[in-house]
C-alpha cells in the first residue's frame, strides 16, 4: 500500500468515526431504538451492524493476507477504486447484509455499544497503520463489485460507515422520529 493510500484510508476511518459518533451522541432510548418501518434498522441496529461488519472484514483481510499474493489481479481491481470511494455518496444500490453481520441486540446498552464501535474502529486503524504486506496484491469478492483488493476493503470500511451515517441522518429526518 502506498503512503498516500494508507493516509487516505486512515483519514476516512477517523472522519467517518467522528461523523457517526456525532450523530449518535445524546440520544434518548426512544430515538436510539426508533425504526422508520419494521423492515428498517434503528440507530442502535445500524451501529451494531457496523461493529460486526468491521470485525468481519478485518478478519477476512487478515485471512486473505496469509495466503499467496495474486498480483496478476491488480489490473482488474484498480478500476474499482471509484466504485468503492463512491459507496457512501449513493444509497443505491441497497445491499442485504449477510447473516453474520446483521444486528441481533448483542449490546443492548447504548454506552457499551458505542464503546464496542470505538474498539472495533481502533483495531481497524491499528491494522491499517501497521500493515506491511502489499494489500493491493490480495483479493476477495464483494457482493456487488466482485473482487476487491485488501486496500480497497479498508477504503470500503470508511465508506460503509459514512453510508450508515447517512442512513442515521435519514432516520432522524423521519417525521415520526421522537423529539426526545
Amino acid at each position: 500500500m502506498e503512503t498516500h493510500e494508507r493516509q487516505m484510508i486512515l483519514d476516512q476511518l477517523v472522519a467517518s468515526e467522528a461523523e457517526l459518533l456525532r450523530l449518535v451522541d445524546i440520544l434518548t432510548p426512544a430515538q436510539w431504538s426508533f425504526r422508520e418501518s419494521p423492515e428498517r434498522w434503528s440507530i442502535a441496529e445500524n451501529l451494531e451492524h457496523l461493529i460486526l461488519f468491521e470485525d468481519f472484514i478485518t478478519g477476512a483481510i487478515a485471512g486473505v493476507m496469509e495466503g499467496p499474493a495474486v498480483p496478476e489481479n491488480k489490473a482488474l481491481a484498480a478500476a474499482k477504486d471509484p466504485l468503492v470511494l463512491g459507496l457512501a455518496s449513493s444509497r443505491s444500490p441497497r445491499f442485504r447484509a449477510r447473516e453474520a453481520v446483521r444486528p441481533s441486540g448483542r449490546w443492548p446498552d447504548r454506552i457499551e455499544l458505542i464503546a464496542e464501535f470505538r474498539k472495533a474502529r481502533a483495531r481497524t486503524v491499528a491494522f491499517a497503520t501497521e500493515a506491511e504486506a502489499d494489500l493491493r496484491d490480495h483479493f476477495f469478492p464483494h457482493i456487488a463489485f466482485g473482487d476487491l483488493d485488501c486496500c480497497q476493503w479498508l477504503m470500503l470500511l470508511g465508506q460503509h460507515t459514512r453510508r450508515h451515517a447517512l442512513q442515521i441522518e435519514q432516520i432522524k429526518a423521519d417525521p415520526a422520529y421522537p423529539a426526545c
